[in-house]
């Protein structure tokens, strides 16, 4: 029995308390976790990562404290199952209706804020632009200034045009602005310092729209350190907490399936050894997280034969050094099955870009820009590149661009559902990808 104070807590009670427990955790970990910061035009990918991480610490936590206060004799695992599951239906439930009722009423100019755009011209309207074009975020432009004439594209002509700060700063109030985005390039520091202390007397929100997506981000934002505000530009998206919650999914999952396929792990090693001479493994060293060296292990597919020195020649349609087996077990990417292995090892994860040969990633960091930004990650059996029918031999640049460019939008969109997406995806490519050889 649960006990307060020397008090047995009988019957339903306890559970009103666990439960009043569970919201209480939930409110800190959901704080903490920003799940109730505005997504105001935000990620939905990123958002509902962010409630199903938080969910789940919560049912640790919960699951935890029971083991250890010894109170978990008291409780029904099939209410706890229940509870858990009907708590993320409602609170799926509760953002999508929220979400969709929030662009109902911004479609008829309700919850709308009103931005005044600052900065050039150029910057100004294209703000602008972007802006119009998604009516459904909640942002209506009603102001724009700029000391020089703004094209009068879609009739934005039709906005006030405002010649300076100081008159945008006496207008704030009878505009009925919310907000004000500056647009001003990096170089331009004074205009933006200007800008921040003619408007210090305004309570409106002031934004600045840096002009640094001209380059390559990859998993962009804002981090203090030291105390001190930094842009990110291009950081890696597993550290902190997603470095555990990536580590602890690799090493479950991994640990499952190979407990699952442990007698197919014996049979086709039987197979490998029988159907020609030399090893079962194929061990081959590549470029992991960070770009430090890893031996990378599969099944051998292909007959024992040498290469030149720093060479490395892709496996073609028809290869003769594949042998009757290793081509089943590359149509069917059984033949990756011990990577697993080095899932474990702590050298790959289960999704992730495709390690590449040393020799390849040498000739095509040249040729591709951002190739190298590949290894912010671990690399994976399987990945994005790789159920969108990127497989098999890169036998064109287009082709090696194609498969790079699906991997840094894998790293820029990481999260635990869009590895399980892709895992789903890979089970069931497995047997019908005719593009494998």
């Amino acid at each position: 029995m649960l006990r307060f104070g020397g008090t047995e807590v009988l019957g339903p009670t306890r559970y009103l308390y666990a439960m009043l427990a569970g919201v209480l955790l939930t409110l800190a970990v959901f704080s903490e976790l920003g799940v109730y910061r505005t997504w105001r035009a935000g990620s939905r990918s990123a958002m509902y990562g962010r409630l199903f991480l938080g969910w789940g610490v919560v049912l640790g936590v919960l699951a935890s404290i029971s083991y250890l206060s010894k109170t978990g004799e008291d409780f029904s695992r099939l209410w706890f199952a229940y509870w858990a599951g009907i708590g993320l239906v409602g609170l799926v439930a509760v953002r999508l209706l929220g979400r969709t009722l929030l662009q109902a009423l911004h479609q008829y100019g309700l919850g709308v804020r009103r931005v005044a755009i600052v900065g050039p011209a150029d910057a100004v309207e294209s703000v602008r632009q972007r802006v119009s074009s998604l009516p459904w975020v909640g942002f209506q432009v009603v102001a724009l200034c700029t000391p020089d004439s703004v094209p009068d594209v879609d009739n934005s002509g039709a906005l006030p045009h405002v010649p300076d700060l100081k008159t945008l700063s006496a207008s704030v109030e009878a505009q009925r602005i919310d907000e004000i985005w500056l647009t001003w390039p990096m170089r331009e520091e004074a205009h933006i310092r200007t800008a921040t202390q003619l408007l210090s007397d305004s309570v409106v929100n002031i934004r600045w729209i840096p002009d640094i997506f001209s380059f390559r981000l990859i998993n962009h934002g804002v981090t203090e350190l030291a105390g001190m505000p930094m842009l990110d530009l291009s950081v890696t998206p597993i550290s902190g907490i997603n470095w555990l919650v990536k580590e602890v999914e690799d090493k479950v999952l991994a640990s499952l399936i190979l407990a699952m396929i442990s007698p197919i792990l014996l049979i086709v090693a039987i197979g490998v050894k029988l159907s020609s001479p030399g090893p079962v493994l194929f061990k081959q060293v590549r470029h992991g997280w960070d770009g430090r060296r890893i031996e990378v292990w599969k099944f051998r597919s292909m007959k024992t034969h040498d290469e030149a020195l720093g060479q490395v020649t892709q496996a073609k349609r028809g290869d003769n050094r594949i042998t009757r087996l290793g081509a089943f077990l590359r149509k069917t990417s059984l033949d990756e099955l011990p990577q697993f292995f080095n899932v474990l090892q702590g050298r790959m994860s289960i999704v992730g870009p495709r390690p590449h040969a040393v020799a390849h990633n040498e000739q095509y960091k040249q040729l591709i820009p951002h190739y190298l930004q590949r290894h912010r990650m671990k690399p994976g059996i399987t990945g994005w590149a790789q159920v969108n029918g990127l497989r098999g031999e890169t036998d064109t640049l287009d082709k090696m661009r194609a498969r790079v460019e699906y991997d840094l939008y894998y790293i820029e969109h990481w999260s635990v559902w869009f590895d399980l997406r892709i895992i789903a995806q890979t089970a069931l490519k497995m047997f019908f990808d005719r593009s494998a050889y």
